[in-house]
Order: structure tokens, then sequence, then C-alpha cells
């Protein structure tokens, strides 16, 4: 991040109060929520039967809703106070992808009412969690709507200087599907088709967009060659839609055949159980080739010298939602093997939680995490800026 003054950007080290922070806060921050929720999801899902796993991923899962009300309220507090600074925002052709990081990461704390809540506070934490679902598919839905809408009609784009964050707004519906599926088994059968229709078609906004956005990424990458290395992380992002995509099938699909069946269409729903499964299974095979080229890029980063930023929480959602695709798709074939590699890669998961929250943590300690990049007046962004 260049250690200078352009117009109004100003580094959070110079700065001397608390008013300030609140000028340069982004939604950037809302990704340290994503890995954070998802590692507790992933945690409570590894099928060792050890409590410890369980009673760390809730704690985890607390720290999220203390993170995403505490970052809720920073990320507001620009917008009353600073609102001509915060709308900014809308032109940046890098930091306004990050909006979508806001849906996912409560979505995490959505699936974590089923998962942890319901022990703690019974039917409420479903009622929560129903609450805030549609409350979450509205924000990715707006999403993956507005945000492109405006690199259509206001952003500076080209292809040399796309990355992985395109991805960002565009899987949020995916992962609002995903956990949509989550909170249907526990809603009234009246209704309940509608509402499993509902989320196929919030997969629909999302996958296949994000699907395309990957034949781009694709392009870029061999024309153009790897982003900067501030980017590094945004190798990871690829693993998002396509774990996300995958793990939706899979929960719809078990979802789909008790729905159907007492809706009367038993068929319809044995076929969707089917093609979770089925497609599932291709859409994580698809994972592999970019896990792999994640890794080896990520080694070649660390080669030539890898800098600390924000974007660095890119290494642990994308990882977190393929691992859980990877278990959830272990537990529906009953392949041991599956289970055992889903296993692995939540440990990676937890590894690089440790390493990114600890940087992190010292980073907004000393303050120089905090900076608005669209905030620089006369400057066409660039990659570091967002990392």
């Amino acid at each position: 991040m260049p250690d200078l003054i352009l117009g109004e950007f100003r580094p959070l080290t110079r700065l001397s109060a608390s008013r300030e922070l609140i000028r340069q806060f982004t939604p950037n921050w809302f990704t340290a929520t994503m890995g954070t929720g998802m590692l507790a999801l992933a945690l409570d899902q590894v099928p060792l039967h050890i409590p410890a796993l369980h009673a760390v991923g809730r704690t985890l899962w607390e720290f999220d809703i203390f993170l995403f009300a505490l970052f809720s309220v920073l990320y507001g507090a620009r917008w009353v106070f600073f609102y001509d600074g915060a709308k900014r925002i809308f032109g940046h052709s890098l930091v306004s992808m990050f909006f979508g990081a806001i849906p996912m990461g409560l979505a995490t704390i959505i699936n974590g009412c089923l998962a942890f809540g319901i022990a703690i506070w019974g039917d409420a934490a479903v009622r929560v969690a129903t609450v805030l679902w549609w409350i979450d598919a509205g924000m990715a839905f707006s999403c993956g709507l507005l945000v492109p809408y405006f690199m259509f009609t206001r952003q500076d784009h080209s292809v040399d200087k796309m990355t992985a964050v395109w991805l960002l707004p565009i899987v949020a519906c995916g992962v609002t599907a995903a956990s949509g599926a989550q909170v249907l088994p526990h809603l009234p059968q009246a209704g309940a088709v509608g509402f499993l229709v509902l989320n196929y078609a919030l997969w629909a906004l999302s996958v296949p967009l994000a699907m395309g956005i990957l034949v781009i990424l694709f392009l870029r990458l061999a024309l153009h060659k790897l982003p900067h290395r501030d980017m590094a992380a945004s190798s990871w992002l690829a693993l998002g839609p396509i774990g996300t995509g995958a793990l939706g099938l899979l929960l719809l699909g078990q979802d789909s055949l008790p729905v159907f069946t007492a809706a009367g269409m038993p068929v319809i729903g044995q076929v969707a159980q089917g093609f979770g499964v089925v497609g599932g299974a291709i859409l994580w095979g698809y994972g592999i080739w970019w896990l792999s080229l994640a890794i080896i890029v990520t080694i070649r980063y660390l080669r030539e010298g890898l800098p600390f930023n924000i974007g660095w929480w890119g290494f642990t959602f994308p990882l977190g939602v393929y691992a859980v695709c990877t278990l959830n798709l272990a537990k529906q074939t009953h392949v041991d093997a599956i289970a055992d590699f889903g296993i692995v890669l939540v440990a990676m998961l937890a590894v690089f939680w440790l390493i990114v929250a600890t940087r992190t943590w010292l980073g907004a300690w000393r303050g120089d995490l905090f900076v608005a990049p669209c905030l620089m007046t006369g400057i066409a962004p660039v990659e570091s800026d967002v990392a």
C-alpha cells in the first residue's frame, strides 16, 4: 500500500482519532466474518466425534456475531457521518465488489443459529434464522444485480485489471441458497415447495454467472499472467462459487425428496436428490483443479515475498465452503476417502484462519489496515488499493 497522501487518501497510521477510522472503514472487513463463520461451521461438521470441535465452533460463531455487529455499526456510522465519502464506493471498480461480503458474512451467522443456536435458544433460533435469511436474500439479490449494473455504467474495467474479486457480489445469492437449504427443514410444510423453488432460483442467479466469470478469469490469466502479489489471495476466490454451487445442489437435493414427496410429487424429489449428488460431484471435481492451481500460485507468491493485507481473508471462506461441500458430498455418497480429504481441508482452513486472524489483529491494533481506496481522488484504482 503506498505510504503517501493522495487527495483525501491518508493511511490510518497518521490518524489520531477513531472518527477517522470510521471514515476509512470499508466492506472489505466483512470478509473476516465470512472466514470466521465458515471455520465455525466447518469444525462442527468434521465427522470425528470430538466434542471439543463443536465447542470451538460455537465459540467462533459467537465471536463472528460480535464481529458482524461491530463492523455493521462502523460501516453504518460511515454512511451517517461521512456520506459524501461513503457513496464514492459505487464508482470504485474493486472496493464495490466487497458489498457481497456483507450478506455472505450474515449467512454464516444464520447457519450457526441452526447448528449452535437451537441448543441454546430452542425454536427461537429457528425464528431468528428465518427472519435473517429473508434479510440476507434481499441483500444478496441487490448485490448480485446492482454491483454489476455499476460495473456497466459507472466504473472503469478492463480484462487486464480483472481479478477473481469480480465473483464476490455474484456469489452472494448462491451462499444464500445454500443457507436457505438449511433453514428449509425447520419450516412448516405449508409453503415449503415455494421456499425450495425460491432457493433454486437464487442458486441460478449466482452459479451460472460465476462460471462465466471463471471463463473470463482463465482468459485473463493466460493473456496477462498473474495479478500483483498484493492480490495473491484472490487466486483462492474461484473456490467460492464452485464450493457454494456444489453445496447448494447437495443440500437442496437432500431437502427436495421429503418436500416434494409431502406435496405429492415424489418422482420430482427423487430426481432433484439424484441431480444434487451428481451435480455436486461434478462441481466438486471442477474445484479440485482450481484448488490445485491456487496452491501452486500461492507457493510462487510466497517465494517472491507476500505482504500482508486485509485481502488475506480470501484464503479462508472459499476454502471453507469447499471443505464443507466435500464433507457433505462424503456424507451423501458414503465415500470415506472424500471425508478424509474434507478433514484435511478443514485442518488447512484452521491454519489459514489462525495466521490471518493473528496478523489482522496486529494490523488493526497498529491501524495500518484501515484504508478506504475509494477516497483517493484523481487516481485510477489499482489492484493493490483494495488488498
